[in-house]
């Protein structure tokens, strides 16, 4: 072998191992900065003005209005917001003003379409499924690919009495959007992950996962087999 060859096989080794070193650090930080954007944004229209208030009032607080100070505000607020949610949810007072909540959105067309199946897709996932698993495999967007998906109801064909499943294909980073497929319950391909892992799969671009995952429907040989 030429001595010349040695450097550049030596070289491509050496960038494929820092590749894969630096992927799972990268695409780490993809979701991690899509979450803080996306949870700084939120407070944003609120943290700014005030913090620009103080600005005004004495110029040394100059440096409040930069960004990385207001994204940390933001972020801050946000979290809070959250936390303080949760505890909310959690006690009377907080459940009867979730429920008074939920009682004025319903009177508003079109918004209680939407809150009204937001909140039962999220009950649905963070409860156990009747007796089909709920993390399955899909054929999507054809036969010769998966996706993760979620059952969300398992339904009947008028006239035939053939179970269907309703399952959620969400999309990668962001699962609050996805597909709905309505597939016969024989071609859905069950796992044993749990909704959860599927979650880490799904929005670390399937860097964080499971090692095994089935492939193909019950009962139906596996390609090449």
């Amino acid at each position: 072998m030429p001595t010349s060859t040695m450097p550049r096989a030596s070289l491509q080794r050496l960038f494929l191992t820092g590749l894969l070193t630096l992927l799972p650090i990268w695409l780490t930080w993809v979701v991690v900065k899509f979450v803080f954007v996306l949870l700084s944004d939120i407070s944003r229209p609120i943290i700014q003005p005030v913090l620009q208030g103080y600005v005004e009032t004495d110029a040394r607080l100059i440096w409040l209005v930069q960004p990385w100070v207001l994204n940390a505000f933001a972020l801050t607020a946000t979290l809070a917001v959250i936390l303080l949610s949760g505890i909310m949810a959690r006690r009377v007072f907080g459940q009867r003003m979730l429920r008074w909540f939920e009682a004025l959105v319903a009177r508003i067309p079109f918004a209680n379409i939407i809150y009204g199946s937001a909140r039962q897709l999220l009950d649905i996932l963070q409860t156990k499924p009747d007796g089909t698993q709920r993390v399955v495999l899909v054929d999507f967007p054809h036969t010769e690919m998966k996706s993760i998906g979620f059952v969300t109801r398992v339904l009947r064909e008028h006239g035939t009495g053939r179970e269907l499943a309703a399952v959620y294909v969400p999309t990668t980073p962001n699962p609050t959007s996805g597909y709905l497929e309505i597939v016969p319950v024989e071609k859905i391909t069950p796992t044993d992950w749990t909704v959860d892992q599927a979650m880490s799969f799904i929005i670390s671009g399937g860097a964080v996962s499971p090692e095994t995952i089935p492939f193909s429907p019950p009962g139906q040989p596996a390609p090449g087999s």
